[in-house]
């Protein structure tokens, strides 16, 4: 474990308010403990979430009793009693929370108000889950107070730890309803305009550029229709006229130069499909809009 004693120091400094997506939480107070044995029987009026590092004991939580050890993961709900009980010593990290409701999301109050109620306090983890490796983090974190914008990242390791706490003891019925990961075809789709963008001057064949992304020609082919409504072939074609007019706008470049760095074979084929598009050759295209702002000249 990293020096969590100056960890909680600076914590306790830093980190009080934080204020992301929606939520405004208000830290009470970091902990840590190399040896914590018994405590009181209790209750507190906001959360206390706790991750055990080493050791073994108890935990008992509205009359109901569960044992500690190592990558234990509990939670301390408002006005419920509870007490830690360990006859060699747990080493425990803590942090105590609420939720301002009033400066807070309906979506949010609702998941506190789930968590609650529910009849989920302990949770035994892996030292690779999420939660575990954000407690690691910020309390590596920390200890580096000189590292440049110290605070805010202290603060956004903070939020990403106490949202996690909270839905991993939040029932299913209210993370079901979470934001989902967006489609794998939808960033697949992206990264290859990207690519394409970016290597115009490559001949960019369906076969080779699906072979670069790992999917099938087929399924590549696919996407362009189905989320862009156009076909490959054609996307390509709009890129190049589209980065040419940029060119012939914005630079003294030769029309071969042009040609070339817009990706087409040569000058008479890049001046018949830009005709073709623009409605004016690029040698009259250059003239007319020269010096105008506009630097989109079609509408996909």
């Amino acid at each position: 474990m990293v020096n969590y004693v100056s960890a909680k120091i600076a914590l306790n400094k830093f980190v009080h308010r934080i204020e992301q997506n929606g939520a405004l939480f208000h830290v009470h107070y970091w902990g840590g403990m190399p040896k914590h044995y018994n405590n009181l029987v209790h209750k507190h009026s906001f959360f206390e979430a706790h991750y055990v590092l080493d050791g073994s004991g108890f935990y008992m939580d509205d009359n109901k009793t569960y044992p500690l050890q190592a990558n234990t993961l509990f939670l301390s709900r408002p006005e419920v009693l509870h007490q830690i009980t360990s006859e060699k010593g747990i080493t425990v990290v803590y942090v105590a929370f609420e939720l301002v409701e009033s400066e807070s999301s309906e979506e949010w109050i609702k998941m506190i108000d789930g968590v609650k109620r529910s009849s989920q306090v302990v949770v035994n983890i892996n030292e690779d889950t999420t939660v575990a490796l954000l407690w690691k983090s910020l309390l590596l974190e920390a200890t580096k107070l000189q590292q440049p914008f110290y605070e805010e990242n202290l603060t956004t390791l903070s939020y990403s730890l106490i949202s996690s706490l909270i839905q991993t003891f939040a029932p299913s019925s209210y993370t079901g309803n979470q934001r989902s990961i967006p489609e794998t075809s939808s960033v697949v789709l992206n990264q290859v305009k990207l690519y394409i963008r970016d290597n115009l001057t490559d001949s960019l064949k369906l076969k080779e550029v699906s072979k670069q992304f790992h999917i099938s020609e087929r399924h590549l082919s696919r996407l362009f229709v189905t989320q862009l409504g156009m076909n490959y072939s054609d996307f390509i074609q709009h890129e190049r006229i589209q980065k040419a007019a940029t060119l012939l706008k914005t630079t003294d470049l030769t029309i071969k130069d042009i040609a070339e760095e817009s990706g087409f074979v040569s000058v008479h084929h890049f001046t018949r499909v830009f005709r073709a598009i623009m409605r004016n050759p690029p040698g009259r295209f250059r003239s007319l809009y020269t010096n105008l702002k506009r630097t989109s000249f079609t509408d996909y």
